[in-house]
């Protein structure tokens, strides 16, 4: 989500009800239908509707699903640990192997097991 608040309708277009309001800058959706401008979005609770694709950033997020995530600086369990994230944060999404993450948030960055993430499909590679 690309603005701090953004309406979610019931439909694809201005005239459907707004069901809720996204209230989170930078919160990861997926996008699950496209129809003209809007998208049909789904947080990770499995809340959704139909946004303007104004309102969507092509920045990609994921949600931290494991408290105290430690962040390597290698995408291996034995090399050093940069950084551990709480529960519940947003980090910006780099490349991702097989199996590993490159995430970035408050400053820290490293690579965090693919699995203790939402927002990433288990067989999206990037570079």
């Amino acid at each position: 989500m690309k603005a701090n608040e953004g309406n979610v309708r019931r439909g694809p277009s201005l005239t459907h009800r707004i069901d809720w309001v996204f209230k989170r800058r930078d919160m990861p959706l997926q996008v699950t239908a496209e129809h003209g401008h809007w998208r049909r979005v789904q947080d990770r609770d499995g809340a959704g509707g139909w946004v303007h694709y104004a309102l969507l950033s092509g920045v990609r997020t994921v949600i931290v699903e494991k408290d105290m995530l430690k962040v390597h600086a290698r995408p291996d369990p034995s090399s050093p640990v940069n950084a551990a994230f709480e529960l519940g944060v947003v980090a910006r999404l780099g490349e991702c192997t097989l199996d590993w993450c490159r995430i970035s948030a408050g400053g820290h960055r490293g690579w965090a097991p693919k699995s203790s993430l939402w927002g990433v499909m288990p067989d999206e590679v990037r570079e």
